[in-house]
């Protein structure tokens, strides 16, 4: 009956939320800011079609697109945010233009007064919607058509060779030529004028613009709205209530598991006599990647981080002749995904049999075939990326085989249909090994149920970034992207996790089969109460909908209330270490569980609450605060969980062998360490300064090089130096830690005797 309970409130839960989800993703087609036909002069002069608009978007994907600089703030963080900065350039210009014509002075040396009349003729010439449904014309006055285009030929120069430029390319981290192609130019500054336009242009019949008066810009009042503070302080009382809910409910559980009385561990390990069949043994060579690709990825993040202090190169070295920030920052983000993923899909790979104790025939095939396709993913795809970033690729070509431009979803589509192909062929050789555990009755079937409809739903969620199309409206294509990047990586990716470990702590007798399913089923329910609706608080300012924003606000903040207890949780597993003798062979996997409890509650709970408010959001989106939340929630969470998985099934491969743990001893501790470095003696104190500028002066100053090139920044910036030593230290013990397991140094010669299965 309890069971049942659980079950049908996760029913429950995900059909009515998936029915809003997808209610208000209408809504966002409906009303997403429009893309004209035509922008015309009052004298008819055309400056561009819909169709540049279209292109210019995909020459800016084609460059890197939110891998260099941010578009309604999201994406990069060295450059620009590209709809703020022409904002405010636009703006600038047109004051300076009236105060020059009216009073022969620059608009900064008028008197309060006179400058306070010329912002209202700002405020109207901007901020009135001249967009016409009926002719898809959007008209401008002859002298705005002016500012654009000398805003134009300063973007023109800027991604081009003029030397002038070359002290702000190099604050950008934007090498010279970017863009040869002079068409090209012109039609990126086509669809830069379109982003822009949309965030100070009214919604028809209201007084907010498309992006809910997203950026801040107090020349033309582009301020907080009403609902943003009302939301806001909504979200602060949810939370607190959820976490009343929470403990209560917390304390009747533990309550009910006292009077089942204590639960009795194994005297030895029940894992000894495991025998691993081919098809898991064929998983170690996924884990060998994983372990290079992390190594990699960190060497990249180094490498990418430094572009913010340097520029165009690498202690001197001319790096980005050859790969440009917008690559290596590409590749960071891209691998860091693959090897999370590749070490859960291996995990999975590993567990099926193990849990059905069945090897169906040619499974190890199957494992076999899977790990070449997705190596030839993260080659194909990566070399794409140079080729498009690089110009060398048609904007077709570019976007099936190149580069996107949308954040953690930049491989190319061709590539993306491989991958989403590929997780299907995962989720069939995961099927089938399980399928006769799953057939008989067993008290893990609840369990099994939750582990299949997990893999399902990784398999099939990843198609959400199929959804797009090559000039979709940039509104949608973020509605859709972040379907990817909240649902399928922070949604189910971390139910199925939940699952493994369940198994693998049941399988072992650390825990009753009752009490994980319980708690992984109520896990679930909570996790994705606000989980599911809370992705739109990615999309608050994103040419959405303001019920959006309602929205968002009050489900992330449900989001963090299963987090505030993730303490007991890191306790309860640190307690197992020293439950038995044999736990200890355990203890390094089970170290990095615990840590992932400690970042879940720092990183996705503390942090991520600390920018998820809208009125928080409204001043921090696109600055540091955000890369903060990333760091600590995507590898402190995700990250650890991926490398405690790939370490407890190397250690289900070796069973009987004894580790040489100093290194691995090493890397948790520096890892853990360098990471909390990287954050509190840098990316924090960064975005804490650049949200203060933020309130003060608008979005446009807290990303211009005038403040980011300041003394105090650039020591801060080289404070990240410290943790990223710390860290990158601890993962280069890690790798050679996993290859110790191949070549023999990680594990003790007497074990090697006892056990001729090592691997």
């Amino acid at each position: 009956m309890r069971y049942r309970r659980l079950w049908m409130a996760f029913l429950a839960v995900t059909l009515g939320s998936f029915f809003v989800l997808g209610y208000y993703g209408r809504e966002i087609y409906r009303k997403a800011p429009p893309i004209p036909e035509r922008v015309v002069t009052a004298g008819g002069k055309v400056l561009f079609t819909g169709q540049d608009i279209r292109d210019g978007q995909n020459v800016w994907q084609s460059m890197g697109g939110q891998e260099v600089g941010s578009i309604w703030g999201h994406g990069a963080y060295v450059a620009p945010d590209w709809t703020a900065d022409w904002l405010h350039r636009e703006a600038t210009w047109l004051l300076d233009h009236w105060a020059k014509a009216e009073k022969a002075r620059p608009y900064a040396e008028l008197d309060s007064e006179t400058q306070a009349v010329l912002r209202e003729r700002l405020k109207k010439e901007l901020r009135t919607n001249t967009y016409e449904p009926s002719t898809g014309s959007l008209s401008v006055s002859s002298l705005r058509a002016e500012a654009i285009h000398q805003v134009g030929t300063h973007y023109t120069a800027l991604f081009g060779d003029d030397p002038a430029l070359d002290g702000l390319r190099n604050a950008y981290a934007i090498r010279r030529n970017t863009l040869e192609d002079p068409e090209r130019q012109r039609r990126m500054n086509a669809f830069f004028f379109w982003a822009a336009w949309a965030t100070s242009t009214n919604r028809p019949g209201e007084q907010i613009t498309y992006t809910s008066n997203w950026p801040p810009e107090e020349l033309i009042e582009n301020r907080p709205t009403g609902s943003m503070v009302v939301w806001s302080v909504a979200s602060f009382v949810l939370l607190l209530a959820g976490i009343g809910a929470m403990v209560w409910y917390t304390a009747r559980v533990n309550h009910q598991n006292a009077l089942e009385g204590p639960h009795v561990l194994p005297e030895s390990d029940p894992l000894f006599n495991l025998r691993p069949t081919p098809s898991m043994r064929a998983t170690l060579k996924y884990f060998w990647v994983v372990a290079a690709l992390i190594v990699v990825q960190v060497l990249l993040g180094a490498i990418s981080a430094h572009y913010g202090v340097e520029g165009s190169g690498f202690y001197g070295i001319p790096l980005d002749r050859w790969l440009p920030y917008s690559v290596t920052r590409t590749w960071h983000t891209q691998l860091g995904i693959f090897w999370i993923a590749t070490a859960w899909l291996a995990t999975g790979l590993f567990i099926a049999p193990a849990v059905s104790g069945h090897e169906p025939r040619f499974q190890r095939l199957g494992v076999n075939f899977l790990f070449v396709c997705l190596l030839i993913i993260v080659v194909g795809s990566m070399a794409g990326q140079w080729l498009g970033i690089s110009q060398k690729l048609g904007l077709e070509t570019n976007f099936w085989f190149g580069h996107q431009g949308y954040e953690y979803v930049d491989l190319g589509r061709f590539w993306q249909i491989f991958l989403f192909v590929g997780l299907f062929v995962w989720l069939a050789l995961m099927g089938r090994a399980l399928w006769p555990a799953v057939a008989r009755p067993s008290e893990n079937r609840h369990l099994l149920g939750l582990f299949l409809i997990s893999s399902l739903a990784i398999a099939a969620f990843y198609g959400a970034g199929l959804m797009w199309g090559r000039q979709t409206n940039l509104a949608i294509a973020e509605y859709w992207r972040w379907w990817v990047v909240h649902l399928w990586v922070e949604g189910f990716f971390e139910v199925f996790a939940t699952v493994v470990i369940a198994f693998l702590f049941t399988r072992m007798g650390l825990l009753r089969v009752a009490s994980a399913t319980a708690a992984v089923l109520f896990s679930t329910v909570v996790f994705l109460t606000g989980g599911i609706l809370g992705t739109f608080h990615h999309l608050y300012f994103s040419g959405t909908p303001t019920a959006v924003l309602a929205l968002g606000a009050t489900f992330s903040a449900l989001e963090v209330v299963p987090l505030v207890l993730i303490g007991f949780e890191g306790y309860e597993n640190l307690s197992l270490t020293w439950a038995r003798p044999w736990v200890q062979e355990y203890k390094w996997p089970i170290f990095f569980f615990v840590s992932v409890a400690f970042w879940n509650l720092v990183g996705a709970g503390l942090f991520g609450f600390f920018i998820n408010p809208p009125i928080a959001l409204y001043y921090m989106q696109g600055l540091n605060t955000t890369a903060v939340h990333g760091h600590t929630a995507l590898f402190g969470v995700y990250g650890m969980l991926g490398i405690g998985l790939m370490l407890f099934c190397l250690k289900g491969l070796d069973v009987g062998g004894v580790w040489n743990a100093g290194a691995v001893r090493f890397a948790f501790w520096a890892i853990n360490i360098g990471l909390a470095l990287m954050v509190l003696l840098s990316l924090l104190p960064i975005g804490l300064l650049q949200t203060w500028a933020s309130v003060e002066h608008g979005m446009w100053y807290a990303r211009s090089a005038e403040f980011l090139q300041t003394g105090l920044m650039a020591k801060l910036r080289w404070m990240r130096v410290v943790g990223d030593t710390v860290f990158a230290l601890g993962i280069l013990a890690l790798g050679g830690f996993v290859l110790g397991l191949k070549m023999g140094w990680s594990t003790s010669r007497e074990a090697r005797k006892v056990d001729s299965r090592t691997a």
